[in-house]
């Protein structure tokens, strides 16, 4: 298996890079010069001061330069894109479309992980687009007749989390080759793909985009489908969710095959980390100095933000500040009815350690969050105890590749036991 990926075609640069790298760096030096502005602004407003017409925005002179330097920007951006856009033809080499290496997929995923939305407003080719993969990393065109090698009735899809791709289950964890995808296949008789998308854009963008994906992907399987089976890990888990909700509502068939979904370290609701972010953001503006520094702190994407309780709908972000700290008023989504589902959690912590470190969870998500449980008894989700497992001494990533839970997804779902979550 890592030998198939290794030997496949390797593009860790292309043509187009360079289109988007001038993009980046165009936007990244008009950010810097919009933060230096506020700065100067509030230095200027310390002393009586008045601003220009936009918050953080210099008036007279002083505006002026700061509008032309913002403009030259754009405009010497704008002329090397067109440059770099006449020259792509000369320098690409190789189909653009042929699976890049992991090493190139990694940073991109990371990258659109931090400013995904941002890559995608702005039709960065950075920018991830969502779409469903087989093992090697190759993307299914689903406008065209499906050709894979004996296509089952049966289909486990995998979901990946945030900063994260679809090659990224198949890496080596611990010494040990892992892609629970293939082991559920040999066990289960199934076929196997794995959804590849842009973690930085709101989970509920991702699950409409998923749930037209799968409706798609019904409609076209070779073979009547009769059974879908999901592993998600982390944000995944909430893309799932949303992408379940979302077609129910609309009325799709594809999850009338939907039998099991596989939680795997799911902030069911939220993470602490983009918690303290929110923090920083707070802090960073009680002060008229360090305000226009806020702007470096949200720089992080949508995606991550959603995070902060665990977003799954899109009326629990329109409408709001999303930088703005603000309780949790989030929608509550239960688990999808008729689905059998389940959850992996862990924690860094021992099984003898005491409680409180055994709550911390794996490093990212607390243990709490991702058993479902919430202070709210009308937020929890009711895991039933015989679909819940906690692992000890495992972080968030290890969950990618430990037997452990390769055993455990044999345990529940080759035995194809009756659905967990009876209620809509």
């Amino acid at each position: 298996m890592k030998k198939a990926i290794a030997n496949g075609p390797k593009h860790h640069l292309r043509a187009d890079d360079l289109v988007a790298a001038a993009q980046l760096a165009t936007d990244a030096t008009a950010g810097i010069t919009r933060v230096v502005e506020g700065v100067h602004q509030s230095v200027w407003r310390t002393l009586g001061a008045p601003g220009g017409t936009g918050k953080g925005q210099t008036r007279g002179l002083t505006g002026l330069v700061y509008r032309s330097i913002g403009g030259a920007t754009r405009l010497v951006g704008r002329g090397l894109e067109l440059a770099l856009a006449r020259l792509q033809p000369v320098l690409e080499s190789g189909a653009t479309d042929a699976p890049g290496s992991p090493q190139r997929e990694a940073v991109l995923a990371a990258l659109n992980g931090v400013m995904g939305d941002r890559l995608a407003d702005s039709n960065n080719a950075f920018a991830t687009r969502i779409a469903l993969h087989t093992f090697l990393g190759q993307a299914l065109d689903l406008q065209q007749p499906l050709k894979l090698e004996r296509p089952r009735p049966r289909l486990v899809l995998l979901i990946h989390g945030l900063c994260m791709n679809d090659l990224q289950w198949h890496t080596s964890h611990e010494g040990q080759p892992a892609d629970h995808g293939q082991t559920l296949c040999a066990a289960l008789d199934a076929s196997a793909l794995y959804l590849r998308y842009n973690t930085g854009r709101h989970v509920s963008t991702n699950g409409q985009a998923l749930a037209d994906l799968l409706e798609q992907l019904h409609k076209r399987w070779p073979t009547p489908l009769q059974e879908l089976v999901v592993v998600a890990h982390s944000m995944g888990g909430l893309v799932i969710r949303s992408a379940v909700h979302k077609a129910r509502a609309r009325g799709l068939q594809w999850p009338s095959v939907l039998k099991s979904i596989v939680f795997l370290g799911t902030p069911h609701h939220g993470a602490p980390l983009e918690r303290a972010g929110n923090w920083i953001d707070l802090l960073l503006g009680s002060t008229p100095w360090s305000a226009p520094f806020t702007r470096l702190t949200q720089l992080r994407s949508a995606g991550i933000t959603d995070l902060r309780y665990g977003f799954v709908t899109d009326a629990d972000w329109q409408g709001r500040e999303r930088f703005r700290r603000a309780p949790d008023r989030r929608t509550v989504l239960p688990l999808p009815a008729g689905v059998a589902c389940y959850t992996v959690a862990a924690t860094t912590a021992s099984k003898r350690s005491l409680l409180a470190d055994r709550l911390l969870g794996d490093g990212l998500v607390p243990l709490h969050s991702a058993l479902g449980q919430h202070a709210d008894h009308t937020r929890s989700l009711p895991f039933p105890a015989r679909s819940r497992c906690i692992l000890y001494r495992t972080n968030h990533m290890q969950l990618l590749g430990r037997p452990q839970v390769a055993h455990q997804l044999l345990a529940w779902l080759a035995t194809a036991p009756p659905c967990a979550s009876g209620r809509t």
